[in-house]
């Protein structure tokens, strides 16, 4: 969670080397999905950070921003405050994420992914660091996802895994493999 300015400098970077950006800042014309991640961190920091009656109108302002850009970049539905560092957002097209998930630094997200809770829980899942979350997948319930864990395509995970380093696939998702997320994601970031 952003709690300083350093914080908020910190999950810059990391969101930047883990979408493979090798510029400080986004083009001017494209790089939507950045330029997104930037914007949720900003509303996070002002959430969080701001708490005059000035902040919490900048994270107002902030958050509808982040809204509006992500209902065009096809259906983003990130709550601020879901993901640490390092998140890394893979194409464009519809991630629905429950404001209760909490998942780690250095995920990998492609499209068509949901997080979110069921059976009238209002809890959803608790994610690990250095977890790749693969396209079409959803993690539905309270469960648990332990590190270094790479979630198959078209996956449906509806039970808590918790051995970490393992790669996991299938409707309901099973192991299938001993192999880590790590292949998946940015060499430059830090697992650990």
């Amino acid at each position: 969670m952003i709690k300083s300015k350093a914080d908020l400098k910190y999950y810059l970077e990391q969101d930047r080397i883990a979408l493979y950006r090798h510029t400080k800042r986004p083009r001017p014309a494209g790089d939507e999905i950045w330029k997104y991640e930037i914007l949720l961190r900003k509303t996070e920091y002002f959430i969080n950070c701001k708490k005059s009656i000035f902040g919490k109108l900048i994270a107002v302002w902030y958050h509808y921003r982040l809204r509006k850009l992500g209902r065009r970049l096809c259906g983003f539905h990130i709550p601020p405050n879901t993901f640490r560092e390092g998140l890394s957002i893979a194409h464009w097209g519809p991630i629905v994420v429950h404001p209760t998930a909490r998942i780690g630094k250095n995920c990998r997200i492609h499209q068509c992914v949901t997080i979110g809770a069921t059976n009238g829980q209002h809890q959803a899942a608790i994610i690990g660091d250095n977890v790749f979350i693969g396209p079409c997948s959803s993690i539905i319930g309270q469960i648990t996802i332990a590190d270094d864990i790479a979630i198959g395509a078209n996956s449906v995970v509806t039970k808590s895994f918790t051995d970490s380093g393992i790669t996991i696939a299938g409707n309901p998702a099973k192991k299938i493999s001993d192999n880590n997320s790590h292949s998946n994601l940015a060499k430059e970031l830090v697992f650990t």
